[in-house]
């Protein structure tokens, strides 16, 4: 009976040590957009684990390097940089856990807020809405957020 004790307590023991190696996190990954020719110091995003860190993005057009004229096309086009970043890595919209918001016009709220719902199946994360200074390159909104893939 002591001896099934002695190899009932290593084996916990080691079960115990194999499982703080197998939770240690992982080395980040630091990833940008296919086809990124700036040389800005951030990344698109960071992934450590399961956990995704996504770097704040504006809402310019493409064709014309500004913000569109219409504010709910330029949160579609932040909203739309987000959702593809997130895809990258396999996850989803849904994955996000928090969102900050800034923009220097608080009364573009309901304006954000109407886009911004549409991204969303299951459930809204945790968000700030922050009023700020000017943007750059003109924009009226910057999106940063976490995602966390269960």
């Amino acid at each position: 009976m002591k001896r099934l004790g002695l190899s009932l307590t290593a084996l916990l023991l080691a079960a115990a040590i194999g499982v703080g190696f197998t939770q240690s996190q992982s080395e980040p990954r630091y990833i940008n957009l296919p086809g990124r020719s700036d040389d800005l110091p951030y990344s698109n995003l960071v992934q450590v684990g399961n956990t995704v860190y996504l770097a704040g993005s504006i809402g310019i057009d493409p064709a014309t390097g500004a913000p569109p004229p219409n504010v709910r096309d330029e949160v579609k086009i932040v909203m739309d940089s987000m959702k593809q970043r997130l895809e990258m890595v396999g996850m989803s919209m849904d994955d996000l856990v928090t969102v900050q918001i800034f923009c220097p016009d608080l009364s573009l709220y309901d304006d954000f807020n109407a886009v911004y719902r549409t991204y969303f199946k299951k459930h809204f994360p945790a968000r700030a809405f922050i009023g700020s200074g000017p943007l750059l390159r003109g924009g009226r909104f910057e999106v940063l957020g976490t995602a966390v893939k269960p």
